[in-house]
């Protein structure tokens, strides 16, 4: 019997547990700094990022798996039997998805499915269990696919960002506004809308008072939330992740809350002390 292999990429921030339960693959972006390229997680962490930027002010940047990458990690699997599905980060942010369908289109037909999630981080780690679960569950490669595709679009990501700094330095906010949001103590809020990272809203004042009023709109619209399950990124923001677990597991009724470590996507864009909150939307709600 053919076996569907689930892979995704490392910007999926996949919590080891998960990997090794379903027996995930990540196939790992690169972080570029100068002209050397390391493999995100492999060969380099968020805390090297962080201790470089402090060190030198010199902002890395992420780069997309080639065709040749996705064809080493892929082909030992389908030399076994296996179907893949690979999940891929927002095609509308890299192009991590276009390299993953040119190398599809080198190996065996129908054995490798390529589905944009577009999203991000835990978005995509969403994604993922549920494609893991439903591969162990039997379904076959074309349905996982179809799932996902129904699912992509209900998943939500409310990321809180501490400081405008890492945004100011990637060219996304400018000096005037870089140097008025942090005399304010300004701190952005960003989703994700159809495969594009956008500004939604601002926090104003102490970085507490912002997480309970993060966790507050969640719990006014937990009507709206599947609550199966709920995932929390955070990158060095350990005290802020747990209190929005314990607090939505007291107060929102979600039946489970994944606390993961937001890996290099989020550390090279918004920088450390970064809190997210990611989850499916109930079908039929938009929020």
């Amino acid at each position: 019997m053919t076996q569907v292999k689930i892979f995704a990429d490392s910007i999926s921030d996949i919590p080891e547990s998960w990997m090794t339960r379903y027996g995930i693959g990540i196939v790992p972006l690169y972080v570029v700094f100068g002209e050397t390229a390391y493999k995100d997680k492999l060969e380099i962490t968020t805390t090297d990022i962080y201790r470089r930027v402090d060190e030198t002010g010199e902002l890395p940047r992420t780069s997309a798996p080639s065709p040749a990458d996705f064809i080493a990690a892929f082909s030992p699997w389908i030399e076994k039997g296996d179907t893949i599905v690979f999940i891929s980060m927002s095609s509308r942010l890299s192009s991590t998805c276009q390299n993953a369908l040119i190398a599809a289109e080198e190996l065996p037909e129908g054995r490798v499915i390529v589905v944009d999630s577009l999203n991000v981080s835990g978005g995509i780690a969403l994604l993922a269990l549920k494609a893991a679960q439903a591969a162990e569950a039997g379904v076959n490669a074309e349905g996982i696919a179809a799932m996902l595709e129904e699912l992509r679009d209900r998943v939500e990501i409310e990321v809180l960002v501490d400081s405008l700094d890492y945004l100011h330095k990637g060219g996304r906010v400018s000096s005037v506004q870089h140097m008025i949001g942090s005399l304010l103590k300004i701190r952005p809020v960003l989703r994700i809308k159809e495969g594009l990272v956008i500004s939604a809203d601002k926090y104003r004042g102490k970085t507490e008072k912002a997480v309970e009023r993060m966790v507050h709109h969640f719990t006014e619209n937990i009507h709206k939330v599947d609550r199966d399950l709920v995932i929390v990124a955070q990158t060095l923001a350990e005290k802020a992740a747990d209190y929005i677990k314990t607090t939505l597991l007291e107060k929102a009724d979600i039946r489970d809350v994944a606390v993961i470590e937001g890996g290099c996507a989020i550390s090279c864009h918004c920088g450390p002390r970064t809190v997210a909150i990611m989850y499916l939307r109930r079908p039929g709600y938009s929020m």
